[in-house]
């Protein structure tokens, strides 16, 4: 069936808290330096699964609630909160147990009835829970078929998507009565400046600016809506094949962030906001860059490292500029942004240079705190959500991160395809202006997602 505007009913049926299956003794966790650059935001994921062909719904909540109990004994910051820690005056993550919220739930629709395109319709407000306290909450919906939603939400404070992947994945390892692939760090020390700390002129005040919780919509166009897409292989190819015309290849992410840039630009302009500032920003994860050259040791511990470990390399230009200029040359832009990052002595030097500014109010990657039009582009290919979210009840159907509508931020996430291995799905976080331009303009790129395309 294609998209459907059924509008359905969620009816709670029970809400727990679960914590971690083994006590052990109250302890405080201090945020990384890495930590410290991510605002207070919440950031979610959701997963749907068809009925199972063996055991009861009921059966599959109680595995699904002692799995994560065990889980919760592994990824022990889960269960606890974040609070001043008066004998080292910050913040810190309290390890104290005191649980995820657990939210069971019945939706009167069926799977292949769902809304994957428009998700503030049939994702936002009812299978999704909603973070009251603590760090993570998780709320799991029977659907009228027999199928299952599993939506998850996180303090992003607590963990990058390489983390809450890391989580997810190893509760359901634990839930299918196998041994989790990965165990997590919380070796914090790994993270620590140097000792002198130093960084290059490259990190400075220019890169960082102070947190500002301003709210940036002020009328009903500026509203944030949630919307998935789908897009074609070919189509992809094509804007590569665009973005690489000066004789440099450039990367699908890279091409595909320049035309996003580019399609946001005209969007200001198409909208009387002439040559206002425009930025993108692609989050560099850095473990491998941290343990490059450091032996195998070191690369075991970085890639099961639990927090924050991102830079946000950005790019700014007025709208005016970035509608004039070619694919090719905005890509070129891109690219150049992106390199300097790359590289192991780069995220140093931010370790360095937050340990000089611990002191200062909070602060943040400046792309993150422009006054002007900002959209983050995430890349979660490397999330291979089909295969490893399987919590014993069959492989996932499909699954999506989910950013609440508290965050005013413009975000954006590729996804790989579960039916085609050359599409990307888009997940998209973007005020409804921006939304309508690129729907009206770029609807041979972006196609609305539907049960039909993911097979449901």
């Amino acid at each position: 069936m294609g998209i459907s505007d059924m509008r359905f009913s969620v009816k709670v049926i029970d809400s727990v808290v679960v914590g971690a299956k083994e006590p052990w003794n109250d302890q405080w966790l201090p945020f990384t330096n890495l930590d410290l650059l991510v605002p207070p935001l919440d950031v979610g994921s959701f997963f749907c699964y068809h009925k199972p062909s063996h055991g009861s719904f009921p059966t599959m909540l109680n595995t699904l609630k002692a799995s994560l109990s065990r889980a919760l004994t592994l990824f022990y910051p889960l269960a606890g909160d974040i609070a001043w820690n008066a004998a080292d005056r910050e913040n810190q993550i309290h390890c104290n147990n005191q649980g995820v919220d657990f939210i069971q739930a019945f939706a009167d629709v069926q799977l292949k009835e769902l809304n994957f395109y428009d998700l503030d319709e049939s994702i936002e407000g009812k299978l999704m829970p909603k973070k009251l306290r603590g760090v993570c909450a998780i709320q799991v919906t029977e659907l009228k078929c027999g199928g299952m939603v599993i939506g998850i939400m996180f303090d992003h404070r607590i963990a990058d998507g390489y983390s809450s992947n890391m989580f997810i994945s190893s509760w359901a390892d634990i839930a299918r009565s196998e041994t989790p692939s990965m165990l997590p760090s919380f070796q914090k020390s790994i993270l620590n400046p140097r000792n002198p700390s130093t960084h290059s002129s490259s990190i400075d005040s220019n890169l960082f600016a102070h947190y500002d919780h301003r709210n940036r919509n002020d009328g009903p166009d500026d509203r944030i809506i949630n919307r998935l897409y789908y897009i074609e292989g070919a189509q992809l190819n094509k804007i590569q094949s665009l973005a690489s015309e000066n004789g440099s290849r450039r990367s699908k992410l890279e091409a595909f962030t320049s035309f996003l840039w580019k399609t946001v630009a005209m969007s200001m302009e198409d909208l009387g906001n002439h040559n206002e500032m425009c930025t993108i920003t692609l989050p560099v994860e850095g473990r491998r860059w941290l343990s490059e050259g450091d032996g195998e040791e070191k690369q075991k511990l970085m890639a099961s490292h639990f927090g924050n470990v991102l830079s946000l390399p950005f790019g700014t230009k007025g709208s005016q500029e970035l509608k004039e200029m070619s694919l090719t040359n905005i890509a070129t832009e891109v690219h150049e942004f992106l390199q300097p990052v790359t590289r192991k002595d780069h995220f140093l030097d931010v370790i360095d240079w937050v340990e000089e500014h611990r002191s200062d109010p909070m602060v943040l990657p400046r792309a993150l705190a422009n006054k002007e039009m900002t959209v983050i582009v995430s890349s979660g290919q490397r999330f291979q959500f089909t295969d490893k979210m399987d919590f014993g009840c069959g492989k996932l159907a499909f699954g999506s991160c989910h950013l609440p509508p508290s965050r005013k931020d413009s975000y954006v996430m590729t996804l790989a395809s579960p039916t085609n291995n050359e599409d990307w799905i888009v997940y998209m976080h973007m005020q409804i202006k921006h939304m309508n331009y690129i729907e009206a303009h770029a609807s041979h790129i972006f196609k609305p997602l539907n049960a039909d395309y993911l097979r449901i």
